[in-house]
């Protein structure tokens, strides 16, 4: 029987119902336990002790036999099996009850025992239909595995598939135990826009909407590092924010146009202390929610032990190319030199983009084992503060695990004037419709002409540290609704 018919078949036990009196849909129901509690409950009692419970869930499995039907109930926190007979509950309740479908809502009520072949069973007394699922469930829907049907219908994969549901706990468990352990450290949780007159804080195309009753363009975030640091100016000297970043980008493994990013600032501090909060954090997370700091990604061994592993931009390229940034320090010299090399680039907008680029092909995806790679060329780095030795290079980094990119950190910036420069240094770009260039944000200028004291931050993506904790190559498996493209 296809869907369609079966859904009209369903759709006319619900008329019979609803003409019996019966309401397929009531407003509440009385469950005393989940499947998980009704089962300890029984192991628990004491022997020849009576253990009734009242379960609720969705109906996935029904086995008639004669006048007894076996059954199975699931609920978020598992499965219990539930035993009607006619002999107890009566001819016309246990006629209505074989009339359910697999997808059905009903709670049950009933003492629990355990039947011959081991299994914690709910003998039913009564029953009551919860919600009249009109649909099936897809054929197959044990282990349910097309791709298309698992993003599209997530609710779908999210019953079929035990391993996801894991994945999305796993989750929410890993953003909880960041959040306690920045609270522990004295940091507070905001929440800055995500319509913003300016984007900023990031290198991104935005996305552009308008505000009608503003008659204004207005863009959402592309990162919330400009408001966060208005913060620090304003007094909050420990913040962070967990919210949704958009970048109007390709989608891939590891990119999606929506995604979860967590930012963080700490006043007195430089890109040294946020690397050894971030490798302490990550640490500490995977062992309360994996119970080690010794994880398996994509078949190797990732250890998050601290201390992790520190090298400059400039010694990664040597090391893997042969190529000295600091010698072929203009933008002829390494576009020269990695010609030289057999490497071909592209024709990036600077020298810095270049270096980018060529640390991109010759470093990135031998970096396996958590590494900060440290001082980034200046001119990709708008919002950091030069190196002491170097004005050419910023104190910035950012973090690699399993030859991926998972955050970004500087100590900041806080000249103002300097800030000006690098804004207005970006312009030219801007104006010429440079698609990641950053536009000027006279406003946050004016916050830090105020005075804004030494300051450490970092930003990484929740849903690459998802990723790397539950051992999934690409990012739709993370994000609940990934972004897809249109059926039409």
């Amino acid at each position: 029987m296809s869907d369609l018919d079966q859904r009209g078949q369903r759709i006319a036990k619900l008329a019979q119902l609803r003409a019996a009196g019966v309401d397929p849909y009531p407003p509440r129901c009385q469950r005393s336990h989940t499947a998980a509690e009704a089962l300890a409950a029984f192991e628990q009692a004491a022997e020849g002790q009576e253990v009734r419970v009242c379960v609720a869930g969705r109906l996935i499995s029904q086995r008639l036999m004669g006048k007894t039907t076996f059954a199975h109930l699931a609920d978020g926190s598992g499965r219990i099996q539930v035993m009607a007979r006619q002999d107890l509950i009566g001819e016309a309740a246990y006629q209505a009850f074989k009339e359910l479908d697999l997808a059905d809502f009903i709670n049950v009520n009933g003492k629990l025992f355990r039947t011959r072949t081991g299994e914690v069973t709910v003998l039913v007394d009564s029953f009551q239909l919860l919600a009249k699922a009109l649909r099936p469930l897809p054929e197959k829907w044990h282990g349910l595995r097309d791709t298309e049907t698992r993003y599209r219908q997530r609710y779908l994969d999210l019953i079929a598939n035990e391993e996801v549901r894991h994945i999305f706990l796993t989750r929410t468990r890993i953003i909880s135990a960041i959040r306690r352990f920045l609270d522990a450290r004295g940091f507070i949780e905001v929440e800055t826009p995500i319509l913003q007159p300016l984007y900023g804080g990031a290198a991104a195309q935005p996305f552009t909407t308008h505000h009608n009753a503003l008659d204004q363009t207005l863009y959402l975030r592309i990162a919330d590092e400009l408001y966060l640091k208005r913060l620090i100016i304003g007094g909050f000297e420990r913040v962070y924010e967990i919210g949704h970043n958009f970048r109007n980008e390709g989608i891939s493994t590891r990119h999606n146009p929506e995604f979860t990013a967590i930012e963080l600032y700490q006043a007195y501090a430089d890109y040294n202390d946020i690397m050894a909060l971030l490798e302490e954090l990550y640490a500490e997370v995977a062992q309360e929610v994996l119970g080690s700091s010794v994880l398996q990604y994509q078949g190797q061994l990732i250890d998050l032990t601290p201390p992790w592993r520190r090298i400059s931009m400039r010694q990664a390229i040597l090391d893997a190319s042969g190529i000295d940034i600091l010698e072929a320090d203009t933008y002829d010299k390494l576009a020269a030199a990695t010609q030289a090399h057999g490497l071909n680039l592209g024709k990036p907008a600077n020298w810095g983009k270049l270096v980018e680029k060529l640390f991109e092909e010759t470093v990135e995806p031998s970096l396996v084992q958590p590494t900060y790679i440290t001082e980034f060329p200046l001119d990709i780095s708008p919002l950091a503060k030069k190196t002491p030795a170097d004005p050419m290079f910023v104190e910035r980094f950012e973090f690699f695990i399993a030859g991926m990119e998972c955050g970004n950190a500087f100590t900041e910036l806080n000249d103002p004037l300097d800030q000006r420069e690098r804004f207005q240094a970006t312009q030219q770009d801007f104006k010429s419709g440079e698609d990641e260039a950053h536009p000027l944000d006279e406003d946050f200028i004016i916050a830090m002409e105020h005075g804004m004291p030494p300051t450490g931050g970092l930003g990484w993506g929740i849903d690459r540290m998802v990723m790397l904790f539950t051992d999934q190559a690409s990012i739709r498996e993370v994000i609940l609704f990934p972004q897809l493209r249109s059926r039409d």
